[in-house]
């Protein structure tokens, strides 16, 4: 492996670190190399906090090191004043003369300014070492800047014979297809994205929290659709354990294109990923509409001879893992609008 390859590795596996608490912040990896050591590494802390060079800087203890040293990060340092100064500034007040970029950043307030303020201070810089895989691993930030939506994760379980419901239900809870274990890392995934949709149905339905508690993780923002405001407080989706949205008709237009419309509300909101967990007809209509980026389909062993059909879809799959006797996989949407 490439030296600079080898470091913008580790700039990666560092950043992730950061997954589920630095939105709407990119999770960046920071590392400083100094005669083929590492002498300072940091990651984005949550949201309002330290970027990943300043806690990299910082773990750095002798600073006077730095003058000799090669800062690697996963995007773009940037240029502007936000919740902190800009980190394109640290570094030339450090005077660190060697900066490797993995990709520049295109949101509007960065977009190249970070790279040419380092190179006005006479900083060496290299742009687009495993570019594509910290473009991959920056996916929710750029998702949620250049498409102007939030990453989107389709979510279901089906059991064998292809449905994700009984035809009828007894009691106002959901009915497990897979098992536990599946189930705890579901409530993981709901730890590392900012926000978490269903429609009205399923919580008249389910009566679900939406919460992480088979998890240790911050509870994602709950969105609910109910269009004509039917749902009642009491509805464990309303409890104190998380912040709850809901969209009505008094937000968005339900006429058509609804998908889309509720894509623009969750960027006017500020929401750069959500995991959609609603049932066939709210998940067909963002299949439909091409406005999604992963499918995570788990198959469990039930069967339920009648119920509801899974939604019927076209994407790429790229990973398949077996948990006990359930199926998983993922899948990518190579149309995604």
């Amino acid at each position: 492996m490439k030296i600079h390859e080898k470091y913008l590795t580790r700039c990666i596996e560092i950043a992730k670190n950061g997954l589920g608490t630095t939105a709407p912040n990119p999770m960046v990896g920071c590392v400083i190399v100094l005669n083929s050591e590492i002498i300072g590494e940091g990651f984005t802390s949550a949201y309002g906090c330290n970027h990943a060079e300043v806690n990299a800087i910082a773990a750095v203890k002798d600073k006077s090191l730095l003058k000799k040293a090669t800062l690697y990060v996963t995007l773009e340092p940037c240029s502007h004043f936000g919740k902190t100064p800009p980190c394109s500034d640290l570094i030339i007040k450090h005077q660190i003369p060697n900066v490797v970029i993995g990709t520049t950043d295109t949101h509007s307030q960065v977009a190249g300014k970070g790279i040419e303020k380092l190179k006005s201070s006479g900083c060496h810089v290299i742009v687009g070492v495993l570019e594509d895989k910290c473009k991959e691993h920056h996916k929710r930030f750029f998702t949620f800047h250049n498409k102007k939506r939030p990453y989107i994760i389709l979510k279901w379980a089906e059991t064998e014979d292809g449905l994700i419901a009984p035809e009828t239900r007894d009691k106002q809870k959901p009915v497990w297809i897979t098992n536990e274990q599946s189930r705890q890392l579901v409530h993981k995934w709901r730890a590392e994205e900012q926000a978490i949709f269903v429609g009205t149905k399923t919580v008249l339905e389910d009566n679900p929290s939406l919460t992480v508690r088979d998890w240790i993780g911050k509870n994602p923002i709950r969105v609910v659709l109910d269009r004509r405001n039917r749902l009642s407080k009491d509805f464990q989706i309303f409890n104190n354990e998380a912040i709850t949205l809901v969209v009505s008709e008094n937000e968005i237009e339900f006429s058509t294109n609804l998908a889309t419309r509720f894509c623009h509300y969750l960027h006017k909101e500020n929401i750069q990923s959500i995991i959609i967990e609603g049932g066939r007809q709210t998940l067909q209509t963002f299949i439909d509409e091409k406005l999604w980026d992963e499918a995570r389909v788990f198959t469990g062993k039930a069967i339920f001879n009648k119920g509801v059909k899974a939604p019927v879809f076209k994407g790429k799959q790229i990973q398949e893992f077996s948990i006990l006797d359930d199926k998983l996989r993922i899948y990518t949407n190579k149309s995604a609008c």
